[in-house]
Protein backbone atom coordinates (compact mmCIF):
# COMPACT_ATOMS: atom_id res chain seq x y z
CA UNK A 1 0.00 0.00 0.00
CA UNK A 2 1.21 3.35 -0.70
CA UNK A 3 1.98 5.89 2.08
CA UNK A 4 -0.26 9.27 2.44
CA UNK A 5 2.21 11.70 1.42
CA UNK A 6 5.79 10.61 -0.47
CA UNK A 7 8.75 12.93 -1.93
CA UNK A 8 11.47 10.60 -3.07
CA UNK A 9 14.77 11.72 -5.06
CA UNK A 10 17.36 9.11 -6.63
CA UNK A 11 21.00 9.96 -7.54
CA UNK A 12 23.20 8.41 -9.86
CA UNK A 13 26.66 9.07 -9.70
CA UNK A 14 27.45 9.11 -5.64
CA UNK A 15 30.74 8.00 -5.52
CA UNK A 16 33.62 10.15 -4.44
CA UNK A 17 36.83 10.13 -3.32
CA UNK A 18 38.62 13.62 -2.56
CA UNK A 19 36.47 15.63 -4.45
CA UNK A 20 32.21 15.17 -4.33
CA UNK A 21 30.84 12.81 -6.67
CA UNK A 22 29.44 14.30 -9.90
CA UNK A 23 25.81 13.12 -10.54
CA UNK A 24 25.11 12.01 -13.77
CA UNK A 25 20.55 12.04 -13.27
CA UNK A 26 18.66 13.30 -10.15
CA UNK A 27 14.89 12.06 -10.43
CA UNK A 28 12.48 13.42 -7.60
CA UNK A 29 8.85 12.15 -7.50
CA UNK A 30 6.26 13.52 -4.95
CA UNK A 31 2.65 13.32 -4.23
CA UNK A 32 0.03 12.50 -2.31
CA UNK A 33 -2.04 9.65 -3.97
CA UNK A 34 -5.08 11.21 -3.47
CA UNK A 35 -4.83 14.18 -5.71
CA UNK A 36 -5.00 12.98 -9.60
CA UNK A 37 -1.23 13.20 -10.59
CA UNK A 38 2.56 12.96 -8.77
CA UNK A 39 5.19 15.74 -9.29
CA UNK A 40 7.95 14.60 -11.72
CA UNK A 41 11.52 15.76 -12.41
CA UNK A 42 14.62 14.81 -14.40
CA UNK A 43 17.82 16.67 -14.44
CA UNK A 44 20.25 14.81 -16.34
CA UNK A 45 24.12 14.95 -17.26
CA UNK A 46 24.90 13.74 -20.74
CA UNK A 47 28.37 12.20 -21.59
CA UNK A 48 31.17 15.37 -21.21
CA UNK A 49 29.22 17.98 -19.68
CA UNK A 50 30.07 19.49 -16.70
CA UNK A 51 26.77 20.21 -15.25
CA UNK A 52 23.10 18.82 -14.70
CA UNK A 53 20.51 20.32 -17.38
CA UNK A 54 17.16 20.74 -15.78
CA UNK A 55 14.37 19.06 -17.42
CA UNK A 56 10.81 20.42 -17.35
CA UNK A 57 8.58 19.24 -14.69
CA UNK A 58 6.64 16.46 -15.55
CA UNK A 59 3.53 14.68 -14.25
CA UNK A 60 2.53 10.88 -13.47
CA UNK A 61 -1.15 9.98 -13.21
CA UNK A 62 -2.20 8.42 -10.23
CA UNK A 63 -3.70 5.19 -11.16
CA UNK A 64 -3.52 1.97 -9.96
CA UNK A 65 -0.05 1.04 -11.34
CA UNK A 66 1.60 4.12 -10.13
CA UNK A 67 0.42 3.98 -6.17
CA UNK A 68 0.94 -0.17 -6.61
CA UNK A 69 4.42 0.91 -7.56
CA UNK A 70 5.22 3.21 -4.85
CA UNK A 71 3.54 0.92 -2.68
CA UNK A 72 6.47 -1.69 -3.47
CA UNK A 73 8.98 0.91 -3.26
CA UNK A 74 8.39 2.27 -0.17
CA UNK A 75 7.96 -1.74 1.42
CA UNK A 76 10.91 -2.92 -0.29
CA UNK A 77 13.07 0.28 1.06
CA UNK A 78 11.63 -0.71 4.42
CA UNK A 79 13.24 -4.12 4.61
CA UNK A 80 16.57 -2.47 3.43
CA UNK A 81 19.59 -1.85 5.12
CA UNK A 82 21.82 1.51 4.93
CA UNK A 83 25.30 2.26 5.17
CA UNK A 84 26.88 2.92 8.72
CA UNK A 85 28.29 5.63 9.39
CA UNK A 86 26.64 7.44 6.52
CA UNK A 87 28.07 8.08 3.39
CA UNK A 88 31.17 5.55 3.82
CA UNK A 89 30.19 2.61 1.36
CA UNK A 90 28.09 2.40 -1.83
CA UNK A 91 27.20 -0.83 0.00
CA UNK A 92 25.13 -1.86 -3.32
CA UNK A 93 27.60 -1.07 -6.18
CA UNK A 94 25.26 0.82 -7.96
CA UNK A 95 26.65 4.18 -7.66
CA UNK A 96 23.06 5.54 -6.96
CA UNK A 97 21.41 6.35 -4.04
CA UNK A 98 17.36 7.04 -2.97
CA UNK A 99 16.04 9.28 -0.24
CA UNK A 100 12.25 8.37 0.29
CA UNK A 101 10.48 10.30 3.28
CA UNK A 102 6.64 9.86 4.04
CA UNK A 103 4.91 9.70 7.14
CA UNK A 104 6.45 6.42 8.56
CA UNK A 105 9.46 5.83 6.91
CA UNK A 106 12.72 8.16 6.45
CA UNK A 107 15.22 6.10 3.89
CA UNK A 108 18.58 7.26 2.31
CA UNK A 109 21.32 5.44 1.05
CA UNK A 110 24.77 6.95 -0.34
CA UNK A 111 24.93 9.95 2.63
CA UNK A 112 23.89 13.67 1.50
CA UNK A 113 27.55 14.46 0.21
CA UNK A 114 27.66 10.90 -1.55
CA UNK A 115 30.09 8.19 -1.03
CA UNK A 116 33.32 9.03 0.14
CA UNK A 117 35.05 5.64 -0.51
CA UNK A 118 34.95 4.18 3.64
CA UNK A 119 34.19 0.61 4.84
CA UNK A 120 30.71 0.75 6.10
CA UNK A 121 30.18 -1.42 9.03
CA UNK A 122 26.70 -3.18 7.65
CA UNK A 123 26.47 -4.30 4.49
CA UNK A 124 24.10 -5.72 1.99
CA UNK A 125 23.53 -9.50 0.93
CA UNK A 126 22.97 -10.28 -2.14
CA UNK A 127 19.05 -10.81 -1.78
CA UNK A 128 19.15 -7.06 -0.23
CA UNK A 129 21.07 -5.88 -3.33
CA UNK A 130 18.41 -7.51 -5.60
CA UNK A 131 16.34 -5.68 -3.54
CA UNK A 132 17.54 -2.74 -4.61
CA UNK A 133 17.96 -2.93 -8.26
CA UNK A 134 14.63 -3.33 -8.31
CA UNK A 135 14.19 -0.19 -6.19
CA UNK A 136 15.92 1.71 -8.57
CA UNK A 137 13.61 0.36 -11.55
CA UNK A 138 10.82 1.23 -9.82
CA UNK A 139 11.91 4.63 -9.81
CA UNK A 140 12.99 4.96 -13.23
CA UNK A 141 10.04 3.37 -14.56
CA UNK A 142 7.65 6.14 -12.76
CA UNK A 143 9.83 9.17 -14.24
CA UNK A 144 9.90 7.56 -17.96
CA UNK A 145 6.15 7.19 -17.71
CA UNK A 146 5.66 10.77 -16.74
CA UNK A 147 4.74 13.48 -19.11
Amino acid sequence: MAPAEFSLRLQQGITGGFAPPTPSAIYTVTGTPSQPSFSVTAAVRPDGTPSLQDALPKSLAVNEETTALIGELHNILKGLPTESPPGSQDIYGMDTSIAFGSDDLMWMNGGPQGCGGGISETQATAEDKANFRRAVDIVNRLVETAS
